[in-house]
Protein backbone atom coordinates (compact mmCIF):
# COMPACT_ATOMS: atom_id res chain seq x y z
CA UNK A 1 0.00 0.00 0.00
CA UNK A 2 1.35 3.45 -0.74
CA UNK A 3 1.61 5.82 2.00
CA UNK A 4 -0.45 9.00 0.89
CA UNK A 5 1.23 11.07 3.41
CA UNK A 6 4.71 12.03 4.83
CA UNK A 7 5.56 11.29 8.67
CA UNK A 8 6.53 14.47 10.50
CA UNK A 9 9.87 13.59 10.66
CA UNK A 10 9.95 12.57 6.83
CA UNK A 11 9.03 16.30 6.27
CA UNK A 12 11.49 17.40 8.61
CA UNK A 13 14.28 15.87 7.04
CA UNK A 14 12.76 16.99 3.55
CA UNK A 15 13.20 20.46 4.61
CA UNK A 16 16.55 19.43 5.88
CA UNK A 17 17.90 18.38 2.91
CA UNK A 18 16.52 21.36 0.69
CA UNK A 19 18.01 23.76 3.18
CA UNK A 20 21.14 21.55 3.18
CA UNK A 21 20.87 22.31 -1.03
CA UNK A 22 20.19 25.78 -1.12
CA UNK A 23 22.33 26.88 1.28
CA UNK A 24 25.43 24.88 -1.27
CA UNK A 25 24.43 27.06 -3.98
CA UNK A 26 23.94 29.93 -2.32
CA UNK A 27 27.76 29.49 -0.64
CA UNK A 28 28.64 28.59 -4.18
CA UNK A 29 26.96 31.82 -5.77
CA UNK A 30 29.17 33.60 -3.13
CA UNK A 31 32.00 32.09 -3.57
CA UNK A 32 31.66 32.86 -7.49
CA UNK A 33 30.95 36.52 -6.51
CA UNK A 34 34.16 37.01 -4.30
CA UNK A 35 36.89 34.60 -6.10
CA UNK A 36 35.80 34.05 -9.70
CA UNK A 37 34.51 37.35 -11.06
CA UNK A 38 35.64 39.62 -8.26
CA UNK A 39 34.28 42.53 -5.92
CA UNK A 40 35.54 44.75 -9.35
CA UNK A 41 33.27 42.19 -11.64
CA UNK A 42 30.63 42.13 -9.42
CA UNK A 43 30.39 45.82 -9.44
CA UNK A 44 30.20 46.18 -12.83
CA UNK A 45 28.06 43.76 -13.77
CA UNK A 46 25.50 45.03 -11.27
CA UNK A 47 26.20 48.76 -12.81
CA UNK A 48 25.12 47.08 -16.07
CA UNK A 49 21.56 45.99 -15.19
CA UNK A 50 21.06 48.87 -12.81
CA UNK A 51 21.07 47.89 -9.30
CA UNK A 52 21.38 50.99 -6.83
CA UNK A 53 24.80 51.66 -5.01
CA UNK A 54 26.78 48.66 -7.19
CA UNK A 55 30.08 48.79 -4.97
CA UNK A 56 28.43 47.94 -1.76
CA UNK A 57 25.61 46.16 -3.31
CA UNK A 58 28.29 43.88 -4.36
CA UNK A 59 29.96 43.42 -1.31
CA UNK A 60 26.66 43.03 0.31
CA UNK A 61 25.37 39.88 -2.09
CA UNK A 62 28.64 38.41 -1.78
CA UNK A 63 28.48 38.08 1.68
CA UNK A 64 25.11 37.41 1.99
CA UNK A 65 25.64 34.66 -0.27
CA UNK A 66 28.62 33.05 0.92
CA UNK A 67 28.54 33.47 4.65
CA UNK A 68 24.23 33.40 4.34
CA UNK A 69 24.92 29.98 2.47
CA UNK A 70 26.86 28.72 5.15
CA UNK A 71 24.41 29.49 7.94
CA UNK A 72 21.75 28.05 5.52
CA UNK A 73 23.97 24.78 5.53
CA UNK A 74 23.82 24.55 8.77
CA UNK A 75 21.25 25.73 9.99
CA UNK A 76 22.12 28.39 11.98
CA UNK A 77 19.15 31.04 12.19
CA UNK A 78 17.51 29.60 9.77
CA UNK A 79 14.31 31.80 9.02
CA UNK A 80 16.53 34.91 9.71
CA UNK A 81 19.17 34.07 6.84
CA UNK A 82 16.10 32.30 4.42
CA UNK A 83 14.31 36.01 4.44
CA UNK A 84 17.55 37.22 3.46
CA UNK A 85 18.83 34.89 1.33
CA UNK A 86 14.78 35.02 -0.22
CA UNK A 87 15.32 38.67 -0.72
CA UNK A 88 18.59 38.62 -2.23
CA UNK A 89 17.49 36.05 -4.88
CA UNK A 90 14.28 38.31 -5.45
CA UNK A 91 16.64 40.70 -6.38
CA UNK A 92 18.35 39.08 -8.82
CA UNK A 93 14.80 37.68 -10.64
CA UNK A 94 13.65 41.25 -11.00
CA UNK A 95 16.91 42.82 -12.01
CA UNK A 96 17.94 40.20 -14.26
CA UNK A 97 16.27 37.04 -14.93
CA UNK A 98 12.39 38.27 -15.36
CA UNK A 99 13.05 39.41 -18.49
CA UNK A 100 15.30 36.62 -19.92
CA UNK A 101 11.92 33.76 -20.37
CA UNK A 102 11.47 30.93 -18.33
CA UNK A 103 14.40 28.85 -19.00
CA UNK A 104 18.13 28.55 -17.68
CA UNK A 105 20.74 29.73 -18.14
CA UNK A 106 18.89 33.28 -17.78
CA UNK A 107 15.26 31.84 -17.26
CA UNK A 108 14.16 32.56 -13.99
CA UNK A 109 13.61 28.86 -13.47
CA UNK A 110 16.37 28.14 -11.71
CA UNK A 111 16.49 31.02 -9.44
CA UNK A 112 12.59 30.61 -8.76
CA UNK A 113 13.23 27.29 -7.43
CA UNK A 114 15.98 28.81 -4.96
CA UNK A 115 13.14 31.53 -4.24
CA UNK A 116 10.93 29.32 -3.29
CA UNK A 117 13.40 26.93 -1.13
CA UNK A 118 14.22 30.12 0.74
CA UNK A 119 10.35 30.67 1.17
CA UNK A 120 9.58 27.32 2.12
CA UNK A 121 12.42 27.37 4.81
CA UNK A 122 11.12 30.66 6.22
CA UNK A 123 7.82 28.88 6.52
CA UNK A 124 8.59 25.89 8.47
CA UNK A 125 11.56 26.50 9.45
CA UNK A 126 15.24 24.83 8.68
CA UNK A 127 14.56 21.46 9.27
CA UNK A 128 15.80 18.41 10.64
CA UNK A 129 19.50 18.29 10.75
CA UNK A 130 20.03 21.97 11.56
CA UNK A 131 21.86 23.66 14.77
CA UNK A 132 18.79 25.52 15.22
CA UNK A 133 16.85 21.82 15.85
CA UNK A 134 20.04 20.85 17.76
CA UNK A 135 19.70 23.99 20.52
CA UNK A 136 15.36 23.84 20.45
CA UNK A 137 16.03 20.26 20.99
CA UNK A 138 18.81 21.46 23.98
CA UNK A 139 16.19 23.62 25.37
CA UNK A 140 13.51 21.35 25.12
CA UNK A 141 14.95 18.82 27.33
CA UNK A 142 16.29 21.15 29.61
Amino acid sequence: MIQRTGTPRQAQLALGLIRIAAGVIFMAHGYQKFFMMGLDGVTGFFTQVGVPLPGIMAIVVATLELVGGLALLLGIFGRFVAVLLALDILGAILTVHITKGFFVPSGVEFVGLLFMSAVAIVIAGPGALSVDSAMSGARDRR
